[in-house]
């Protein structure tokens, strides 16, 4: 299979099924912070696949509803972290490995991210097996601010609690 080089770069995605504390499952390792993103272009989903990308299928619910194509995205701080802004109003913060959980139960409007490839490879002695692991490169996750977010904008808070 040849080398996936190219990042995937998603406006206004998707995701689903978040983990960005990393909580451990039936579905998760403990410590392994990541999330789903949904592929809602068929022949897209089809290419990547072709490519090695582990794109997975949600059923349909109900006979009114087509599948859904998904992508699992790691989000890792060790080697490569990504960059990772909340969008509030006017206001960008960059988000690291401890504040990165606030996004698990974000009322979210829009994100915009890249995701970058890992190809890996493990030999074996009758077939290689391989394919290519998604990683977070860089993500913007604009929320939804309620009606006193903005009046109370400016205002800085102290550094400890006042009690």
């Amino acid at each position: 299979m040849a080398q996936v080089r190219d990042n995937i770069n998603i406006e206004n995605a998707k995701i689903i099924f978040r983990n960005f504390k990393g909580e451990g499952s039936k579905y998760n390792r403990q410590g392994a912070k990541n999330f789903c993103v949904i592929i809602d272009d068929p022949e897209m989903a089809e290419e990547l696949l072709r490519a090695g990308w582990n794109i997975r299928k949600l059923p349909a619910r109900s006979e009114d509803e087509e599948e859904v194509y998904y992508l699992q995205v790691s989000v890792s701080f060790d080697n490569i972290p990504p960059k990772v802004f909340l969008i509030t109003g006017k206001n960008k913060t960059m988000l690291d490995a401890d504040t990165i959980s606030t996004l698990d139960f974000a009322e979210i409007k829009n994100v915009d991210l890249i995701i970058r490839p890992y190809n890996w490879e493990i030999p074996g002695k009758d077939e290689t097996k391989c394919g290519v692991k998604a990683y977070l490169k860089t993500m913007y996750v604009t929320i939804f601010e309620d009606e006193f977010a903005e009046k109370y904008s400016g205002f800085e808070g102290p550094d400890e609690p006042p009690f």
